[in-house]
């Protein structure tokens, strides 16, 4: 069995994630929710290559506590 909290929200809010429940096809507000973080990770296609002086990630041999 899922355990289950409460949330407080304002009025902007519960407005928007109305319309994100009912835009993204959501059941319930949890649903509502997941959808948001797992859109909120992706890059848009706008956004990759707005830093194309970036060199790319490379870890150090020591990058990690012991």
């Amino acid at each position: 069995m899922t355990e289950t909290t409460t949330i407080q929200l304002d009025r902007d809010t519960k407005t928007m994630l109305d319309n994100i429940k009912k835009e993204s096809g959501a059941r319930s507000y949890a649903a509502a929710i997941a959808w948001l973080a797992k859109h909120a990770k992706i890059l848009e296609k706008g956004e990759m290559g707005t830093l194309p002086k970036l060199r790319p990630f490379k870890r150090e041999k020591n990058d990690r506590f012991a």
